[in-house]
């Protein structure tokens, strides 16, 4: 797939998602919200697909929102004092980066962000929803809202503390300063650091470890149950929603494959698609039964 403003590959299980704008940084647009959100889309329903990495074209992750393009910055279509709740579900009404983390938050495969350099603003924010940031020693991240006289978006006002802790997110966001690979690495916000040259190499290793040894179903509620737990009050939820998974998967197909595999000492060829094989319960949160604050 080749959108205006990325392309994609898909080899050995692994989709490749570049943002393409090398010569504005990959300045974020709303064709590029589009576009990735078509890639994501493409994603999930393509059982061949097992894994992401989301990366940048040239010297640049994402420099942030294009500022010369017209959607940049708008005037208020709606009074942000209204409290409709369906006035903020409209998209016209939400903000790109929000739009982009939630259906993030959503995927059914794993995300990898290789931040080959700049990822400032949004380019920061959308790497929150993905489940691991790894970075060139070449990259640079801020979250520079306050000194734009904005405010963080893309959800990371709950994605961010999540992930770095609450005093060191406010730090960052209160500063707005721009900050290098290393310091991220120390505040929790990537996994490792690598040599510009090597940092594809790195991603494409983690992400053959997931796509070569299990199973995508599996993948797919464990991403689920990780992110969306995340937030739950009290862990009897997630007592309560594991029960269930486990009632279901290990009855499956893919548990007997994975008894059978390790015991004769083979690769797993685990049988069930995330396109077709989700248990009947999925997606839970949905059900009108589900309480988020029952506890017991």
């Amino acid at each position: 797939m080749t959108g205006q403003t990325i392309t994609t590959d898909i080899a050995d299980g692994v989709m490749t998602l570049t943002l393409n704008r090398p010569d504005r940084l990959n300045a974020f647009t709303q064709a590029m919200l589009d576009d990735m959100l078509a890639a994501l889309d493409q994603a999930d329903a393509d059982d061949a697909v097992r894994a992401l990495i989301v990366t940048g074209a040239g010297r640049g992750f994402c420099a942030g929102v294009d500022l010369d393009a017209p959607d940049a910055f708008t005037a208020a279509r709606v009074d942000p004092a209204s409290t409709d709740p369906a006035v903020w579900a409209a998209p016209t009404n939400r903000d790109m980066g929000g739009i982009l983390a939630m259906r993030l938050f959503n995927c059914l495969k794993p995300v990898i962000a290789a931040v080959n350099g700049p990822a400032v603003g949004i380019g920061a924010t959308m790497q929150l929803p993905m489940d691991m940031r790894i970075a060139s020693d070449k990259a640079r991240f801020g979250f520079v809202f306050a000194r734009r006289g904005i405010v963080p978006e893309a959800a990371s006002a709950w994605f961010l503390p999540r992930l770095v802790g609450m005093s060191q997110a406010l730090e960052w966001c209160y500063s707005g300063r721009v900050f290098d690979a290393s310091e991220a690495l120390r505040g929790g916000l990537v996994r490792s650091v690598h040599a510009p040259d090597a940092l594809l190499d790195a991603a494409h290793a983690i992400a053959r470890e997931i796509a070569d040894n299990t199973a995508p179903v599996s993948i797919a509620l464990t991403r689920q149950m990780m992110w969306r737990m995340a937030g739950a009050d009290h862990p009897m939820q997630a007592h309560r929603i594991d029960s269930r998974a486990i009632a279901a998967r290990s009855s499956s197909a893919d548990a007997a494959e994975g008894v059978a595999s390790f015991m004769e000492k083979r690769a797993p060829a685990f049988p069930e698609k995330v396109s077709r094989d989700m248990p009947g319960f999925f997606p839970w949160w949905a059900e009108p039964g589900w309480k988020e604050g029952e506890t017991s």
